[in-house]
């Protein structure tokens, strides 16, 4: 199982765009945006796609509440489950507490994964570069044993995207409370 990564998309559309669609072709399952969203058109993209996705509010996100029933939006920080994997999505990095398989977050605009206490912390970074001149995503890749996490990263106005690939060994038997 895949689930493609995004946050940060801000007023950037277009490679909003590009890093779902990215996703999707890399064989993401789920999409998953972590904040700050910003443009309605990001999650009209979404909602038309033929893939599983959810949406936190992020700290520009405000003005989208009168949407929140027409799309999947949810408050930080949100739990839920797919399949056997618990999960929580959040846009600030506030609830950092190791009480799930993979903890998605957001606001940083710094890409990040790490391992700790048996629980996957990832931040995508930015698909807007605003920051930094490369929109990036990432992918986690669910095994049996492993998480197989890709941050991607894309120049802006070139094609290819550049992987840097981190495997992290899954903790048997972790039970939450």
């Amino acid at each position: 199982m895949k689930i493609g990564v995004i946050s940060d998309s801000h007023k950037k559309i277009g490679r909003a765009k590009k890093g779902i669609d990215f996703l999707i072709n890399e064989g993401a399952n789920y999409i998953i945006h972590s904040g700050d969203i910003v443009q309605i058109e990001v999650l009209e993209y979404l909602k038309v796609l033929s893939i599983p996705y959810l949406a936190v509010y992020g700290n520009n996100d405000k003005h989208l509440i009168e949407f929140h029933d027409d799309f999947n939006l949810v408050q930080e920080p949100y739990y839920f489950q797919i399949r056997d994997i618990k999960l929580k999505l959040m846009h600030h990095p506030y609830f950092m507490t190791p009480d799930v398989d993979i903890l998605i977050y957001g606001h940083t605009h710094i890409a990040h994964s790490q391992m700790s206490g048996g629980t996957l912390f990832i931040n995508s970074g930015e698909i807007c570069a605003r920051d930094h001149p490369f929109s990036k995503v990432a992918m986690i890749n669910i095994k049996e044993e492993k998480f197989i996490v890709d941050i991607y990263q894309r120049k802006i106005k070139q094609s290819e995207w550049i992987s840097k690939q981190t495997i992290y060994d899954r903790v048997e038997g972790k039970k939450y409370d």
